[in-house]
């Protein structure tokens, strides 16, 4: 049986990360939990965002790693994430702002009985 993945990408957000990746090479995204840019997928270069003990890997999205804090995955951990791009200004930290753009986190209930691929992982 085939797996469902925890995070997809929409075709608009994919052409996102792409472009990100060519003006600031490896990228990585953390799901902000509030805080001053409320709850946003945060896109950085790889390796800015400390991710520690506390932090979940969900899976990856066009090759970059989607983390989210251990506490937000169990109110999370039915759902599946599904990043999008809008219009407007995200998060003041992440990297799409000065596109006129924003990511953005839309879910579903994973399905009953369904296996996640890959399976989240802690740390």
């Amino acid at each position: 049986m085939t797996g469902v993945a925890r995070v997809l990408a929409t075709d608009a957000a994919v052409a996102l990360i792409e472009r990100l990746r060519t003006e600031h090479g490896p990228l990585m995204f953390h799901q902000s939990g509030g805080c001053c840019d409320g709850s946003a997928p945060m896109c950085y270069p790889l390796g800015e965002f400390r991710v520690g003990n506390s932090d979940v890997l969900l899976g990856e999205i066009a090759d970059t790693p989607f983390y989210m804090s251990e506490a937000q995955f169990a109110y999370w951990q039915h759902t599946q994430l599904i990043i999008d791009v809008v219009p407007g200004r995200g998060g003041m930290f992440s990297l799409e702002g000065p596109h006129g753009l924003r990511f953005l986190t839309r879910s579903r209930l994973m399905p009953d009985g369904a296996e996640t691929v890959p399976d989240a992982a802690v740390g």
